[in-house]
């Protein structure tokens, strides 16, 4: 599994806009068949701040993912209402094991 993390800090006006348009995308995302997972959280201390769990079964398939057109979509739309730009961190699987993973 390819896991991504993806840290995201909205401008206070854009909150509601930036959770509607980024449910959509997780949504569309979860019918791509390398997508195993993809939770949007958003904090509860700074409601302006969220973290997009994004689990992938391949390196590849990440890829794959940015060239969907909800993707495409989502980026158009979330990155005007960000509040500074987006920060990425990768992780790779330890438990479940891959094959674990629905």
């Amino acid at each position: 599994m390819f896991i991504v993390h993806v840290f995201i800090k909205v401008k206070p006006e854009a909150v509601e806009a930036f959770k509607a348009a980024t449910l959509d995308n997780a949504l569309k995302s979860l019918q791509e068949p390398g997508v195993a997972r993809f939770d949007v959280v958003q904090e509860i201390e700074d409601p302006t701040r969220f973290v997009l769990l994004e689990v992938y079964r391949t390196k590849n398939d990440a890829a794959l993912h940015k060239e969907t057109s909800h993707y495409n979509r989502w980026r158009e739309t979330a990155e005007p209402l960000m509040a500074e730009a987006r920060t990425r961190i990768y992780y790779q699987n330890i438990h479940p094991s891959d094959g674990n993973w629905q």
